[in-house]
């Protein structure tokens, strides 16, 4: 078993979840924002979706620029997002599939322009970067969920909402 293989497994797995909180977006809200300094709802959504196929692509360099790897433009509705994400899952799987153990052993400075933001093994990269922030903004948007008074649907287990 290659060392990527269980990167997409998580992939994989976590997809479900991030699914479940996708298909909760109201179309009439994804230009809400909780405060004036955070992303909308819909932008917010978008991000999440696009995570794991731009970074996946960066992934296949030594110094990816998160100027120049963008996430195409968002789609008006949450049909479109969800849309977006099982798209952009096929081909992160595809990307990730491409990278060898000896590929994942080698360092990657990630960088916006310029600026450093990391410089890491392409393993810890795909781990923080890909996975670990992508929960991290998943969480986010079952927050704004719950403000809209959105059912929480399960993520790790029930929610408030979900017996």
């Amino acid at each position: 078993m290659a060392v990527i293989d269980a990167i997409i497994d998580e992939l994989s797995r976590e997809a479900e979840a991030t699914r479940r909180v996708l298909a909760r977006l109201p179309s009439d809200k994804l230009a809400w924002k909780p405060h004036e300094k955070s992303k909308s709802l819909g932008d917010l959504a978008w991000h999440v979706a696009m995570i794991p196929p731009r970074i996946a692509a960066m992934a296949q360099v030594d110094e990816p620029d998160a100027m120049v790897f963008k996430s195409p433009p968002k789609p008006d509705s949450p049909q479109g997002i969800m849309e977006g994400f099982e798209q952009g899952l096929r081909d992160a799987k595809e990307q990730l599939a491409k990278l060898s153990d000896e590929k994942l052993s080698g360092k990657v400075r990630f960088r916006a322009g310029e600026r450093t933001l990391a410089h890491l093994p392409r393993l810890a990269f795909l781990r923080t970067v890909m996975l670990n922030h992508g929960y991290h903004h998943r969480g986010q948007l079952s927050v704004y969920l719950r403000l809209l008074d959105v059912p929480v649907p399960p993520i790790y287990g029930p929610s408030a909402d979900e017996a």
